[in-house]
């Protein structure tokens, strides 16, 4: 069978109020923008934007049908009618996992979780059929939007799960039901909801909650809640524990890496057996989630020689620590792009990365940054505390905005300040003054920081991309 759902196996999981005709559909989406032919649309009501004013149009352009909780009359299609749209796409997600056969991994943390699911999903995916959460879908809506699209035919799935605030994990991740969990590590992300680091461990380890029989829980040894985690892990009833790290004690070990500015050549012990790859991703930060994604892949039964010999392929992503080799002037640029997000962990491991990338002839580190979120009140501490990792890096200028970096502009060497703004479009003509061709450019803040902004302005004033 083609379809990922029937309209008999949608009634079956949803108990529509009231619908009309039959339909298979081959996708799953709430978002309007993105309905191709054969989706099917659920109309979500947000804080902004009700999803029944596109209903009609989802229909009108393929949609195989519309989950709605209210009538449309202007809608010409299939319509399944439900009294909560959100309960119906939670229940499709329960519906696509107690179908499937495929061994599922989770994955959290307060850095690298997008990235550890991305490289899992490449590790994967060339071994057998396998689904992975798309961009960050890992909240309320992401977690089960992505079970309802887990394939039939899948052998593996993986699945993010993120929190902004208390008790939003567990209810996913028993959504999930995964055999393997990881989390990369805890940090202060959204320290300023959680109250303390310990607290952020403790939600974190509610990625235990409802996982399958025989399950495994892959933690980053080095972390200083390790031994907290085990605990929550093993009141979860998690069976077996893999650790990963640079500690002596670690499962799937750290032996020795070579950090270069386009990836690095990694040696590793996993359970006695020495593996040894080439990461196309840079950084220390980088070559630990590929250690907890080994262990993973080695819980979940696929092949570990296998999944190593695929990280060469495995680089970093837009907003996420991409890099592009942009033609600027008689030259080129390079574009350090890390702007979707950012906390202190995050901040100081692209610190280490720029530290290491080499400008070319003439050319000089830049540095240009954005406030880090959700940090309550030590947020300008937090900022601060960043002074002596920028100083390692190397970078001759530095461009910051927003009103907790201001604490951390006050601490910069005269000779390194290039510009300070209130928010990212005040900077951006500075930045963009700034540069020359030689130049390395890194640029990095939280997702409300809209340090994007940044990047679209070099990208703007460079030539295109330029050939490596």
């Amino acid at each position: 069978m083609s379809a990922l759902w029937t309209s008999d196996e949608v009634a079956q999981a949803v108990s529509p109020v009231a619908m009309s005709g039959a339909f298979e559909a081959s996708g799953v989406t709430f978002d309007s923008r993105a309905v191709g032919r054969g989706d099917l649309f659920f109309a979500m009501s947000g804080e902004t934007t009700d999803g029944h004013a596109y209903v009609a149009d989802a229909l009108s352009r393929g949609a195989a049908a519309a989950i709605v909780s209210r009538d449309v009359p202007e809608a010409k299609g299939n319509l399944v009618k439900v009294v909560d749209t959100m309960k119906a796409l939670v229940d499709l997600g329960h519906a696509g996992r107690r179908r499937s056969d495929a061994r599922v991994a989770s994955v959290t943390g307060s850095v690298g979780k997008t990235s550890t699911k991305d490289a899992l999903r490449a590790m994967l995916s060339v071994q057998a059929p396998t689904s992975a959460s798309t961009a960050s879908f890992n909240n309320h809506v992401g977690v089960p939007i992505s079970l309802a699209r887990l394939p039939r035919d899948a052998r593996y799935g993986v699945f993010e799960i993120g929190m902004n605030h208390p008790g939003e994990i567990e209810p996913l991740a028993r959504q999930v039901e995964a055999h393997v969990g990881v989390i990369t590590n805890v940090g202060s992300a959204h320290i300023g909801h959680m109250g303390s680091e310990e607290a952020i461990a403790d939600e974190k380890a509610c990625l235990f909650a409802g996982m399958r029989a025989g399950a495994v829980a892959v933690l980053n040894r080095d972390s200083r809640h390790y031994q907290r985690l085990v605990g929550h892990a093993k009141d979860f009833g998690v069976s077996r524990i893999v650790a990963f790290g640079k500690d002596a004690a670690a499962d799937a070990r750290l032996v020795a890496c070579d950090l270069r500015d386009t990836g690095s050549d990694v040696v590793a012990n996993l359970h006695g057996r020495r593996i040894e790859y080439r990461l196309g991703a840079a950084g220390e930060h980088q070559v630990l989630n590929s250690l907890a994604a080994l262990a993973v892949v080695e819980a979940l039964g696929a092949d570990v020689l296998k999944a190593a010999a695929t990280l060469a392929e495995v680089k970093a992503t837009p907003g996420r620590g991409a890099r592009r080799r942009l033609k600027f002037g008689a030259g080129t640029i390079e574009l350090l792009d890390e702007s979707y997000n950012a906390n202190p962990a995050s901040m100081a491991a692209m610190l280490a990365v720029l530290a290491r990338t080499e400008p070319a002839s003439g050319g000089r580190r830049l540095l240009v940054m954005g406030d880090m979120r959700e940090l309550g009140e030590g947020a300008d501490a937090f900022h601060a505390g960043l002074a002596s990792a920028v100083a390692a890096s190397g970078a001759t200028q530095v461009f910051l905005c927003g009103p907790h970096m201001k604490a951390l502009w006050s601490k910069l060497a005269a000779g390194q300040k290039g510009a300070y703004g209130a928010d990212s479009a005040a900077i951006v003509g500075d930045v963009a003054a700034a540069l020359k061709a030689g130049d390395v450019i890194a640029v990095k803040g939280s997702l409300g920081s809209k340090m994007k902004n940044v990047v679209d302005a070099i990208l703007a004033a460079s030539g295109g991309e330029a050939e490596r």
